[in-house]
């Protein structure tokens, strides 16, 4: 199996023309020799730089490389669906199911992630604090809340090219998906609870929560207003 020079460039456009190759053809035979020449190591790096990215290690498989190997067997059972025509690029499309399974793979470990936070002894200072808990799920902030947290997880790598931001702001984004589960957070075991999940530091962790609420501040007027929203 060929291996690019660099593996900072492992999914290229040669990738992109492999998958539309791939797609294109009928040939089993066809499909086996492209698939093995230019698409497998894209995908495996792919989904071994999202795995460590984002920390995705709270799983029931034993090894990582069993998760890894599940991701990319589930990216294959999707690389019919993806159409260039529509705009989107391989890799974030890609990178894009492939977060999303992990999401969903992952789902009943996030709780007991949150219960093991070591952050008890910062809850003595509530200055600042926050309850996620307590907004309603019918409240129209929350239905808000539900659709900026979708739209910015489809498009995570679009918003956040870099791995490490789009890591960041995935992190942040948690908080939103798992408010139901959260209790009264201060600002500092919020700050400490997002480094539990990533490592960065709290000026990158701001700077990257502001872009998001830019982004929720942006619209949300116009969805109370229109009772819907376009994300731009």
């Amino acid at each position: 199996m060929p291996k690019p020079k660099s593996d900072k460039n492992y999914f290229t456009q040669d990738t992109e023309n492999a998958i539309v190759a791939y797609n294109s053809t009928d040939d089993l035979e066809q499909k086996h020799k492209i698939y093995h020449r230019h698409i497998h190591y894209p995908f495996f790096k792919l989904t071994e730089n999202i795995i460590h990215t984002f920390k995705f290690y709270y799983t029931e498989v034993d090894h990582i490389e069993d998760l890894q190997h599940e991701v990319i067997t589930f990216l294959l059972s999707k690389i019919h669906l993806f159409d260039p025509s529509k705009g989107a690029k391989a890799y974030s499309y890609f990178g894009t199911i492939a977060k999303r399974y992990l999401i969903l793979s992952n789902q009943k470990n996030y709780k007991k992630r949150l219960d093991t936070a070591p952050v008890d002894e910062l809850f003595k200072d509530d200055t600042y604090s926050y309850n996620l808990e307590d907004i309603p799920t019918n409240d129209p902030l929350s239905q808000y809340i539900d659709l900026f947290v979708e739209y910015c997880t489809d498009n995570l790598f679009d918003l956040f090219p870099k791995d490490h931001d789009a890591a960041v702001a995935d992190a942040i984004l948690e908080l939103f998906r798992k408010r139901e589960d959260i209790d009264i957070f201060n600002k500092k075991a919020l700050y400490i609870y997002i480094r539990e999940m990533v490592d960065a530091k709290t000026p990158k962790i701001t700077k990257i929560a502001s872009q998001l609420y830019s982004i929720f501040k942006d619209n949300y007027i116009f969805y109370l207003d229109n009772g819907y929203v376009e994300f731009e």
